[in-house]
């Protein structure tokens, strides 16, 4: 029986929660400790690198658990229903930490909190990808509901993108107390915020449960880090593919994570919130777009590397002209734009086609290794994301630790100009650091790429071609045994 419609939409509303949960802590965790809580930048970077780095290794453990789970409920709902409460309940509980805790104190909670919420995410999000096979009859069927579950994924990061800082805001004044200041309305919001969220989590998750029932067992094989590294060692273009996503990636979320404290601290001016709501909306709904559209238009025309290297310079151009406008004196939130459409679409098309180099590896490793590493090689997609979270969580802590960038106004209520408590070099060094950082690593990527990358078109016929003839004489060679 094919999926309902129910069952579809189900199972694309539990992306939107589980994305929606998973950006609010991605993009907003250093800015509540390190800004609102008073953490020290740097301790935010070692354990925002330690647990990004300790979460990917947990990622073959998690998925080895769900893989012998036996229940009359099947393996994969129990584990996605369990991930979701207990991932909610630590969401909520890290973006309300104790404000009378001492500053020690606050280091341990921040640790703890974002380490668990780390394990326990891996804990619902493991079996929700796997658990695709279970419930579809393959083919059109399953690629059609795995690019509709990425979309909903897509839409549930941008939803949180658009409407947090906002939102955070509005919920802080209102269940705030009269005078309080900015920080304290911060504060109150983001808790207030984290449990709406959360709720959203588990209501989203526990349809998605209802709706999406298990029709057959699926063995689940899982990739170990060894297996990994094997496949990496013995595969060199899995290799230069790799790299060049680990950089990539860290660059463009040094950015994402410092973008805040340049609305915050450097475009500033009392309605900074907004300005920085307006950005991301567009620069979310640029990058959507650009994986739904404009990937496949180009592609049309130019091949995977050439849009490869078409994305890079657009990023780079992106990157120039934000650095040459923010190190001007407009304060025009609209002329930010131009540096956002290329750095936002170039983004989107690298997402799309760094996951095809990645399959084009696999035939290749099949046909100089004489094995199909299909499930290691995706699993090292999810391992190298983390890995560039976590490096690029560091670099953005030590940026902000070098220039001293935190919230220090204690003015009481009302609409607060934190730029103007902020000197001309903490303002340049937090424009080179969103910017430059990032540009040096894509044109490190750039040559890397250029230099070790060899699957072309034509190289891939031809290897799709040895791979026939091998199976061809493989078969005859049974058939005359």
């Amino acid at each position: 029986m094919k999926l309902s419609g129910a069952a579809k939409a189900s199972y694309g509303l539990g992306a939107v929660g589980k994305d929606m949960v998973y950006m609010l802590s991605a993009s907003y965790v250093l800015y509540y400790f390190q800004d609102i809580m008073g953490v020290s930048a740097a301790a935010m970077g070692v354990i925002l690198m330690a647990a990004r780095v300790f979460d990917a290794f947990n990622d073959p453990i998690m998925g080895a658990i769900v893989a012998k789970t036996k229940t009359k409920w099947g393996k994969f709902r129990p584990w996605l229903l369990i991930g979701t409460l207990t991932n909610a309940v630590v969401l909520a509980l890290m973006f309300t930490a104790p404000p009378t805790l001492s500053p020690s104190g606050m280091v341990a909670y921040a640790a703890v909190t974002y380490i668990v919420w780390g394990v326990t995410y891996t804990m619902m999000d493991i079996p929700y990808w796997s658990m695709i096979p279970a419930f579809t009859e393959g083919g059109k069927e399953r690629e059609s509901l795995t690019t509709m579950a990425r979309s909903c994924a897509g839409v549930g990061s941008a939803l949180i993108t658009i409407v947090t800082v906002m939102s955070v805001s509005f919920l802080g004044h209102f269940f705030g107390a009269e005078g309080i200041t900015d920080r304290e309305v911060e504060r109150i919001g983001f808790s207030y915020f984290a449990i709406i969220i959360a709720v959203l989590f588990i209501l989203f998750t526990v349809i998605c449960c209802i709706n999406v029932k298990e029709k057959s067992t699926v063995e689940m094989k899982t990739a170990s880090i060894k297996e990994m590294f094997r496949a990496l060692l013995q595969n060199d273009q899995a290799m230069a593919v790799v790299v060049a996503i680990v950089v990539v990636n860290c660059s463009i979320y040094i950015t994402s994570n410092l973008v805040i404290y340049f609305f915050k601290y450097d475009f500033g001016g009392t309605g900074w919130k907004g300005d920085y709501t307006l950005f991301s909306t567009f620069g979310g709904g640029i990058q959507i777009l650009a994986m739904m559209l404009l990937y496949p238009f180009l592609r049309r025309f130019f091949t995977s590397i050439q849009i490869y290297f078409v994305s890079m310079g657009m990023a780079i151009c992106g990157y120039i002209s934000l650095l040459i406008l923010a190190s001007t004196s407009m304060n025009n939130v609209f002329l930010l734009f131009i540096p956002a459409f290329f750095i936002f679409a170039a983004n989107g098309m690298l997402a799309v086609i760094t996951t095809v180099f990645l399959a084009n590896t696999v035939d290749y490793g099949d046909l100089k290794n004489n094995r199909r590493d299909e499930s290691v090689i995706f699993s090292m997609q999810t391992f190298v994301v983390k890995l560039a979270s976590g490096v690029s969580a560091l670099i953005a802590s030590l940026a902000l630790q070098i220039l001293a960038l935190s919230n220090e106004t204690e003015e009481g209520a009302g609409l607060v100009d934190y730029s103007a408590g902020v000197n001309t070099m903490q303002k340049m060094g937090l424009r080179m650091a969103m910017t430059i950082i990032p540009i040096i690593g894509i044109i490190f990527a750039i040559f890397w790429f250029k230099k070790k990358y060899i699957l072309t078109d034509e190289k891939l016929q031809e290897i799709s071609v040895e791979l026939v003839k091998r199976k061809t004489i493989e078969a005859e060679n049974q058939s005359a045994n």
